[in-house]
């Protein structure tokens, strides 16, 4: 039997990259799915009914169970239909995966107003908006799993990618306050901030040669390296696993920290901006975070 055995998991963006490794494996492991995707371009643009039902036919033909759904997670009608059809063909629904997503990057000074929207309800709307027709469903069985992708673009910082970053930021957020929330009910809720080639990460430019090495390096690891962690937090085995954050790169796996109080200060009169500026400051700014990008971090080959 397989981690998933009789589980019911919902994923979406589930027609290709991250969410479609996922399906697949969560899908050998037993659990019957249901395969979300738009079918939206690298951009957000169009739609497409394709890709839901190509997965649903490979996992069929792997002798699986599943069902397509092609529903806009960025519209609350749209996300809540993905859960009804779990509970409609398969009598539950025991786990959501949200992978669903897209990029629109720009500098922040040529940012629209229009990419930042679309970009915010698919990534952090559609998350909670998913999640929010999960929740019932959840609290009412004492059971069920979250799986929230968010990104290092977020955890730590890239250059043209505030509504993505915002975004995702915005996902780990909401997974910890489902956690919080609904921890008494025996439900979970965690993150993947995942490195993994796909057709988002084609977008990133490669005018310079530091920009090339980079996508070199990214080519190397897969959607696939990112399926066990997502498959195995949906399953009871991590029934003590909740509110984490979680990276996987090719085949290494890293546990992100929380924001944390680095340096303190008092004064007993209180502050005043003067004695801010000739106090305060000086006395902190030793401690003070660098301004860091994601490959800056991870700045070793893949492994």
């Amino acid at each position: 039997m397989g981690l998933l055995e009789g589980k019911v998991v919902a994923i979406a963006g589930a027609g290709r990259g991250i969410g479609r490794a996922v399906a697949v494996m969560a899908a050998a492991e037993g659990a019957r799915v249901v395969v979300n995707d738009y079918g939206s371009a690298a951009d957000g643009a169009g739609a497409d009914e394709g890709p839901a039902h190509e997965v649903v036919a490979e996992i069929r033909a792997a002798g699986g169970e599943a069902v397509a759904n092609i529903a806009s997670i960025a519209e609350p009608a749209g996300a809540t239909s993905v859960v009804e059809d779990a509970v409609r063909n398969f009598g539950r629904i025991d786990a959501v995966v949200n992978s669903a997503g897209f990029l629109r990057d720009a500098i922040f000074h040529r940012m629209s107003h229009d990419a930042w929207t679309d970009v915010i309800n698919v990534h952090l709307n559609g998350a909670f908006y998913i999640s929010k027709a999960a929740a019932l469903h959840f609290k009412e069985q004492g059971s069920g799993a979250f799986v929230h992708f968010t990104s290092t673009s977020g955890l730590i910082g890239n250059f043209g990618q505030s509504n993505y970053s915002a975004a995702k930021l915005g996902v780990v957020g909401l997974s910890t306050s489902l956690a919080l929330d609904m921890q008494r009910f025996g439900v979970r809720s965690n993150s993947i901030a995942p490195f993994a080639w796909s057709r988002l990460i084609a977008t990133i430019p490669t005018d310079t040669e530091a920009q090339r090495v980079r996508v070199e390096r990214m080519k190397q690891m897969t959607p696939e390296k990112i399926a066990p962690l997502a498959v195995y937090l949906c399953s009871d085995s991590a029934k003590d696993v909740t509110g984490q954050v979680f990276g996987v790169r090719k085949n290494e796996v890293f546990l992100f920290s929380r924001p944390e109080i680095r340096r303190s200060a008092h004064r007993s009169d209180g502050w005043t901006p003067q004695t801010v500026a000739d106090e305060l400051i000086p006395m902190l700014q030793s401690s003070f975070h660098p301004l860091r990008r994601s490959p800056e971090v991870f700045c070793w080959d893949p492994m």
